[in-house]
C-alpha cells in the first residue's frame, strides 16, 4: 500500500510540473503558489480542521517541527518549482527533482537506517538514468538551479516526515501545514501583487490552479505522507524516480516537448532502478 500511495502521489505531482510550466506566462510564481495552498486548505478543511482544533495542544508542543515542515514542503518548495517553470522545460524539472530521493536516502542513512544492497543498487541505477537523461537530453536551462534548490527542500521535507509525532493525525497535519504555509506566503503575495499585478481569472488559469490545489496538494500530499509513514522516505523515494518518466510523457502529450530514443533508454534505466529498489526490505543499522 505504501508503494502504491507513493506512486499515486508521484503521478499526480508530475502533472503539477506541467502545470507550473504552462502557467509560467500567465500567473506569477508566488501567486501560483499562494492560490494553490488556499485551494488546498479549503479542500482539506472538511477533513482536517476539526481534528487540528482538537489536537491544538499537541501542535503547539511540536510547533517547531510543524513550522519547518510548512516552510520546506509548502511555502518554499512549490514557489521554487513555479519560479523554475518560467525558464525550464517541464521534462527537465522532473529530471532534476529525481535527485530528491538521493537526499532522502542520505538523510535516512544518517538517522541510522540500513538501506540494504538492493535498495542502494536501485538508487544508483535510477540516478544513473537521471544523470544520462539530463546530460544527453535537453541540457540545463537557467531555471534548473531553482529546481536543484526545490529538490533539496523536498528531500528535507520527506526526511522530516519520519519524525512526525505518531499521535498527530494525518489530516490535522496537512491542514495545519497548509494553513501555516499559506500564511508564510502572504507577505510575498502582497509584494507580487504590488509589483507584478494580479492575473486574469480565466478557464486557462483557474482550472490548473484547482488541479494543483486539490489533486497535487490535498490528495497527493496525503498519499505521500501516508506512504512515508508506511515504508519510509528512502523506499518511497525510489518510487519517486518514476516522476521524470511521467513528466516527460505528459509534457510531450500536453506541451509538445519532444522525447527522443536516448531519453527513452534512460527512462528504462530509471524504471529498472525503481523496480529493484522498491522490492527491497528495510532494516535498522
Amino acid at each position: 500500500m505504501g508503494i502504491a500511495l507513493a506512486a499515486l502521489a508521484t503521478l499526480v505531482w508530475s502533472g503539477s510540473f506541467v502545470t507550473s510550466r504552462a502557467l509560467g506566462d500567465s500567473v506569477p510564481p508566488v501567486q501560483h503558489a499562494f492560490w494553490r495552498w488556499v485551494v488546498a486548505l479549503v479542500a482539506v478543511a472538511p477533513f482536517g480542521a476539526r481534528q487540528a482544533w482538537r489536537q491544538r495542544p499537541l501542535i503547539r508542543r511540536h510547533f517547531g517541527f510543524v513550522l519547518l515542515a510548512s516552510l520546506l514542503g509548502v511555502a518554499v518548495y512549490n514557489t521554487l518549482v513555479n519560479q523554475a517553470g518560467l525558464s525550464t522545460p517541464a521534462a527537465n524539472m522532473g529530471m532534476i527533482m529525481a535527485a530528491a530521493p538521493v537526499l532522502m536516502a542520505v538523510y535516512e542513512r544518517a538517522s541510522g537506517v540500513r538501506l540494504g544492497a538492493r535498495r542502494v543498487a536501485g538508487l544508483l541505477i535510477a540516478c544513473t538514468g537521471v544523470l544520462l537523461l539530463v546530460g544527453g537530453g535537453a541540457g540545463f536551462a537557467a531555471g534548473d538551479l531553482w529546481m536543484v534548490a526545490a529538490a533539496c527542500c523536498f528531500g528535507g521535507y520527506s526526511a522530516l516526515l519520519r519524525r512526525r509525532p505518531a499521535e498527530l493525525g494525518g489530516t490535522a497535519f496537512l491542514f495545519t501545514t497548509f494553513l501555516i504555509g499559506a500564511t508564510l506566503l502572504l507577505p510575498a503575495q502582497a509584494v507580487s501583487l504590488a509589483v507584478q499585478g494580479g492575473f486574469e481569472p480565466t478557464t486557462g488559469t483557474v482550472l490548473p490552479l484547482l488541479y494543483v490545489g486539490i489533486a497535487s496538494s490535498a490528495l497527493a500530499f496525503f498519499a505521500w505522507n501516508t506512504a512515508i509513514a508506511l515504508v519510509g522516505p528512502t523506499r518511497a523515494g525510489v518510487v519517486y524516480y518514476l516522476q521524470p518518466v511521467c513528466v516527460a510523457l505528459l509534457s510531450w502529450a500536453l506541451l509538445g516537448e519532444t522525447t527522443g530514443p536516448a531519453q527513452l533508454l534512460c527512462m528504462a534505466l530509471i524504471l529498472g532502478g525503481v523496480v529493484l529498489g522498491a522490492s527491497s526490505r528495510i532494516g535498522a543499522g
